[in-house]
């Protein structure tokens, strides 16, 4: 069975090179589609979370005061993975808060990205927008909490997740739409989506 990853970090900022830090992170571990261990925990990162911030996620620097030191969580975060690829709705965001938080944790990033904000765009580019959100309105899956908490939109991501996959197998032929297949689907030119599909079909 195939094992992947769905990652989403809170963070009090857009940027870890401009000083922004992880406040939490959670991990939602997938085997054949299906969810079979969690992670989740605030994070201490020695940072004031800013007020706008903490209106968005309910994390406050009182919650964050009481949690485990950054590095720790990175580190055991990191052991929860292993080398299994990285799932996340806009990666780009959530990979360099990855990559960033291990390297201070003195811990190497290896893993591969796979983005369902990418593939939303491809496969459903008449969705309102691709938002996390917004899609999972969209298909009819399930809010599974609070919006902009970690463990929720990582939960929230995995289902778009299988829901991607599923519309993979049954509206477009694709036998096994494994980690490799969305990888190399989240770097098509949208205008060779098409083409892309029809070589993947299953004969």
């Amino acid at each position: 069975m195939t094992l992947t990853a769905v990652i989403d970090f809170e963070t009090t900022g857009i940027s870890p090179g401009c000083g922004d830090r992880a406040t939490e992170v959670a991990i939602v571990l997938l085997e054949g589609g299906r969810v079979v261990d969690r992670f989740q925990s605030l994070m201490n990162a020695g940072v004031r979370i800013p007020s706008f911030i903490t209106q968005l996620t309910g994390i406050t620097n009182a919650m964050v005061s009481g949690a485990p030191d950054a590095a720790q969580v990175m580190l055991d975060a990191s052991r929860f993975v292993g080398a299994v690829p990285l799932v996340a709705h806009n990666a780009a965001f959530d990979r360099k808060f990855w990559q960033a938080e291990l390297a201070r944790a003195g811990l190497d990033a290896p893993q591969p990205f796979i983005c369902t904000l990418l593939l939303s765009r491809r496969l459903y580019p008449q969705a309102p927008n691709h938002k996390l959100g917004s899609l999972v309105d969209y298909h009819r899956l399930p809010r599974t909490g609070q919006a902009h908490r970690a463990l929720a939109d990582a939960e929230m991501a995995a289902g778009l997740l299988g829901q991607i996959q599923h519309d993979l197998r049954t509206r477009h032929g694709v036998a096994q739409p494994d980690n490799a297949l969305l990888m190399a689907l989240q770097r098509c030119a949208k205008a060779a989506v098409g083409t892309f599909m029809a070589r993947h079909a299953k004969t």
